[in-house]
């Protein structure tokens, strides 16, 4: 039987019990909206690993993925599913050691254009897990292979002219009273002192070409212009070499660049195609519009280059026939200087060549296209031409040297 007592504790007890599970559930909906909106800490952090430019893997202490990133695919660090065996040997010292361990990824094969060098480090992460974090290094490693050619090269072709000014003069004091003989050896001193100092010369342009220096603003520039200018400067030794450069008809057309840089990179073109073709063989310039771009090709009936060393002209130093470019002073580095004048343009360089043919070397540059008038009234109501306006473009490094090009434009050969 029911007592009054048990009945009031009864209901005491569902009271509180009640007056429990309100306040628990109203102390629930205020943490609830309390939260902020947006993820979560965890899911930040599988963003972070996500978009990370390292390539990152996680390991539990058997060596299998635990998480990985797209990077570590890209990085060769993560191949079928599985990290690369290095890696996981790796993985397996810290876990005994305790200590983070750098290892060398780099791929143990070269195929294609991959990363050349990856330099891993490896950390413990506790309870037997570890990170594996892998960094591409491969465009410092280029960059300081090119430093050191770059050096090596600059070094041997300063040497050769110092040397033989050195001997050449020793010969004239040898000579001294031979008045003939000191004429010869002069001679020679000068041919070789200005090969030095066109050395010099093509040096601090490329150097200013690849940054060193701030490149002027472009403007825009007269496409016939800068052709006057080029075969000005390329007349004499020319004519010196018994062949005729012809050109087609003014074209009208404007680009955008810096006029002094492209004038040197056309004389550069048009002193190459001079200096490897025969005498009484023709050289040509043509001057077209083609999607957006202008076009400047040099035409040449000269030796023509092999398809092996097509990529390689472009480079600092490099010739194609080393006899025959000693014989005219070149230095080797004239279409290096070519290449980086189109590519601060926005513009590229392309070479179609056979050897016992000839080769056509085209200079690519962006056209300068006019504003239009915003009505026709306004349009009528001009009294003289407005002068032109200098534009500063956007300079986007477009380089595409290729030896696919087809000479349809080479001029009147």
């Amino acid at each position: 039987m029911t007592t009054p007592v048990s009945l009031a504790l009864a209901i005491g007890a569902l009271v509180a019990g009640a007056v429990a599970g309100y306040f628990l559930a109203r102390a629930r909906t205020r943490r609830e909206v309390a939260r902020p909106p947006g993820p979560t800490v965890a899911e930040l952090l599988e963003r972070l690993v996500r978009s990370s430019n390292n390539g990152i893997v996680v390991l539990n202490r058997f060596g299998d993925m635990v998480l990985h990133n797209p990077r570590a695919y890209e990085l060769g660090l993560v191949k079928v599913n599985q990290a690369d065996p290095r890696a996981r040997k790796a993985a397996e010292q810290v876990v005994e050691t305790d200590e983070p361990l750098e290892i060398d990824l780099s791929p143990l094969e070269a195929r294609g254009r991959q990363p050349e060098a990856v330099l891993g480090q490896v950390r413990p992460l506790g309870d037997g897990f570890t990170v594996v974090e892998a960094v591409d290094h491969s465009e410092a490693i280029r960059l300081e292979a090119v430093r050191r050619d770059f050096v090596a090269n600059v070094s041997h072709e300063l040497k050769t002219p110092v040397g033989a000014i050195a001997l050449l003069t020793e010969a004239v004091l040898d000579a001294a009273e031979d008045v003939e003989e000191v004429r010869r050896f002069g001679g020679k001193i000068l041919r070789e002192s200005t090969r030095l100092g066109q050395l010099v010369t093509e040096l601090i342009a490329l150097s200013r070409l690849q940054g060193a220096e701030r490149l002027p603003d472009l403007n825009v520039v007269e496409v016939d212009a800068v052709v006057r200018e080029a075969l000005g400067r390329t007349t004499l030794s020319a004519e010196s070499a018994d062949i005729r450069i012809t050109t087609d008809s003014p074209s009208g057309l404007l680009i955008e660049g810096d006029r002094t840089l492209l004038v040197t990179a056309l004389s550069n073109l048009l002193e190459n195609a001079v200096n490897y073709s025969p005498a009484g063989s023709p050289v040509s310039i043509s001057r077209r519009l083609a999607d957006g771009m202008v076009e400047i090709a040099v035409t040449d009936r000269g030796i023509g280059i092999a398809e092996e060393e097509q990529q390689r002209v472009f480079e600092r130093f490099y010739r194609a026939d080393k006899a025959r470019s000693r014989a005219t002073g070149g230095t080797g580095l004239g279409l290096a200087i070519v290449k980086h004048v189109a590519a601060n343009h926005g513009g590229s360089v392309g070479l179609w060549s056979r050897p016992g043919t000839g080769s056509t070397f085209t200079l690519r540059i962006p056209a300068h296209v006019s504003p239009e008038p915003a009505t026709e009234p306004a349009r009528a109501a001009k009294t003289s031409p407005a002068p032109r306006q200098e534009k500063t473009p956007e300079r986007t490094p477009r380089l595409v040297v290729t030896g696919q090009d087809s000479p349809d434009h080479g001029g009147n050969l």
